[in-house]
Formats: C-alpha cells, structure tokens, sequence
C-alpha cells in the first residue's frame, strides 16, 4: 500500500518508521526544500516517550546530540536572577534541537520516499485511492493520505475545511531567531519580562559562538502573510521596542538572522481527524504551538495510527475509526498544557510576573507542576503492535 503523508517535521517521519517497519510503503512530501536544521530545543519526558525512541532504535543518536537540557533563569533588566526552572525540569529526561531531532527521525524512516520543495495542491479520493496533485504538477495515486504538516495543515484545509473552523488564537505570538554569541552564555537561557513580553536568550551547546532569541508577546490575532519574513520581523521589533535589557542588541540580529520563526500560539480543536482516506496526525490533528507535549504525543500518535493500519490489514475503514478512539482523549489531554504557556513565559501584569516567579521558587509547587504534566504524559496505554510486525506486514503485503 502506498501512502502519502504531507510534512517531514517529526509526526511525519515517525509515522514513516513505522509504516515502513510494518510493510507499507510511505512517501513524505515536504514544503522546505530540504530537512530544516533550525528551530528551538524540544525534549521528552516519562517512560511512555523513551519506550517508542528506544523501540525506533534512534535514542543514541538522541543522546549524541541532545543538549543536556537548559536551566530557564527569569532575570530583572541588571541580570539580577528572579526565579529559575533547574535544567532537569525544563528539559524533561532528553531534550534536542527541532532539526537534529527531524534529521534523526528521517534516516531513522529507512525505505522512505521524500519529495522535498514540494506540496500537495489538490485531492480527490475514490472508492481506490486518493488522486493527488502537487504544486510541481506531479500527479500521483495513493490508497490514503495523512496529513503531519502541523496546526496550518494544509492536508486539513483540503479535505476538512478552512483552517479558521479548526485553530484557535489563545492571544499569545511567539518568534525565534539566531544570533552571535556576544556574552559568552553557557547552556542556559536568559528570560526577561514586562508586562505582557518576554524575551530570552540561550547560547547553542554545538557552537560557543552562536545563541538563539526566544520572544513571546501577548496580543489578539494579527492580519499577517505567513511568508512575508520582513513583516514577521519588523512585528516583533514594534512589539519589543524600548524593552532595554539586552533586548536592542538582539532586535539588531534580525535582519541578519539564518534562521526565523514566527507563530501565534493556539489551539487546535478538530472533531474527528479522519475522514475518507485521509487522517490526521500530530500537531495537525490536535497542535498546541507551544506547551502541549506535541513532540511526544506526535510520536504516541505516529505509533497508534501505523499500528492499527497494521493490525486492520490496511483497512482504513477499520484501523481509523480505532486510531481516533484510541489516542483521542490522551491526545486532547496533553494538548491543554498549552492554554497556559503565554500566560507563563509572559503574564499580562507586574502583579501576574511577581506571582509566578514568587510560586515557581516554592519546591512544592513545581513538584506539582511537573507531577501533572507527567501524569498527562503517560495517560494511555499502547499495544505492542511491533510483536507481531512480520506476521502483519505478511497479511498487509498478501491483502
């Protein structure tokens, strides 16, 4: 069985791994010409995530190129530290850069397909198949489609509707970009807010000589080009103008920046992630920008959906309806650890920083934190669709 999936991020590769180790024959289009090598640290964390790398066989690569993970140290505008998150907190039990973490996945998807500086433009599914048209004019058929491209999919724009109907705004904007290393910063990142802004800075534990931006600003949704990097940019300048800290030195690396992001935070809340021949996954099905755990619920979701095409014979009638029954609610659990996120890293008030840095300093409080945030992580159960992957992969190639 042939089958697309659009995006080569993570949900997309790890749902390659597995469709190829249980005898399908995956193809990945991806928008970016090539792998994108940029991007902020991600990390995983509880037995449920370091079980599926370790089954992919990619934590020791994982850990050669993990960052050992990075204290995040709130400071007032001297560099006075106000509250910290120790790194083994903020970290989980192994965290990576986005793009080592895509590079990895992807030679992980032996057997794989790549179609890069491409997408899909056009669908039409059939009682066999699924007509797909790319933007390159290639026309192919596949048995199904499954959309990994993340909350602006656009897979779920073509078969389910306009994304308006699908993400919401939850008022925050972040963005993120490279900058030298001009204060010799170690690991660790440096926070720094006002009210309803934060903006930080965390040196690259590859390159001494490189640091990366992080900045999140409260707002209501703007009217915006996504492809319009200038723009991007010269947004988060007027939203951070007069700030004082480091934050004109790192406003003046914009324009010379290799690598930029810009993104509202938000949420998205679809229905059902399957319809037709064509499914969901990751941050397409159920994205929170930052906050939700979406690295690893890509993963549980990448699994879960490979393993019941698996178990149902390719069947998608059978293995989606099961897909959504099974990870639908764990899903939408660690999904709501993002409502917050912008409220965290950049509370509306001086009154709303004070709190926060006066709770997160109380040992009790951030055992309670991290103790939720594992309990969301592990919610769910998996079969081990891998025991018997030959016997399936049989069934799957006769069938």
């Amino acid at each position: 069985m042939e089958i697309l999936i659009s995006g080569a991020s993570i949900a997309g590769p790890a749902l390659a791994y597995w469709l190829g180790r249980f005898g399908f024959r995956p193809t990945i289009v991806e928008v970016a010409p090539s792998l994108r090598t940029g991007g902020n640290a991600v990390d995983f964390r509880g037995p449920l995530h370091m079980g599926l790398l370790d089954k992919m066989g990619v934590l020791p690569a994982l850990r050669a190129a993990q960052t050992g993970g990075n204290a995040m140290r709130f400071v007032d505008a001297d560099g006075r530290k106000l509250m910290e998150w120790p790194a083994g907190l903020a970290g989980g039990d192994i965290e990576v850069q986005r793009g080592d973490l895509a590079r990895i996945l992807c030679s992980a998807a032996e057997g794989t397909q790549y179609l890069f500086g491409d997408k899909i433009t056009a669908m039409t599914s059939s009682a066999d198949g699924v007509d797909v048209t790319f933007a390159s004019g290639l026309q192919r058929r596949f048995d199904l489609v499954v959309g990994a491209d993340g909350v602006h999919s656009g897979v779920r724009r073509l078969a389910f509707g306009p994304e308006e109907q699908f993400v919401k705004h939850l008022g925050y904007y972040v963005a993120g970009w490279d900058v030298p290393n001009e204060w010799g910063l170690g690991h660790d990142s440096l926070l720094h807010n006002l009210p309803g802004r934060m903006l930080s800075v965390c040196g690259d534990h590859r390159d001494p000589g490189r640091a990366s931006a992080f900045a999140v600003f409260r707002s209501p949704a703007l009217d915006y080009d996504r492809r319009d990097r200038s723009a991007m940019q010269q947004i988060v300048r007027d939203r951070f103008a007069g700030m004082g800290w480091l934050a004109p030195c790192l406003l003046e690396r914009l324009d010379t920046a290799e690598d930029f992001w810009f993104d509202a935070i938000c949420r998205v809340d679809n229905p059902s992630w399957t319809k037709g021949r064509v499914a969901l996954v990751g941050d397409a099905a159920c994205g929170a920008t930052i906050g939700g755990q979406g690295n690893g619920t890509a993963l549980v979701s990448a699994y879960v959906l490979a393993g019941e095409l698996a178990a149902a014979g390719g069947d998608h009638r059978v293995a989606f309806p099961a897909y959504e029954k099974r990870i639908g609610k764990f899903a939408r659990g660690t999904q709501k650890g993002g409502d917050t996120t912008g409220m965290f890293l950049a509370p509306k008030s001086a009154t709303g920083i004070g709190l926060r840095n006066y709770f997160n300093n109380r040992k009790w409080f951030l055992d309670m934190t991290f103790k939720i945030a594992g309990d969301r992580s592990t919610n769910i159960e998996l079969p081990p669709y891998e025991t018997s992957a030959s016997s399936i992969a049989a069934r799957v190639n006769e069938g």
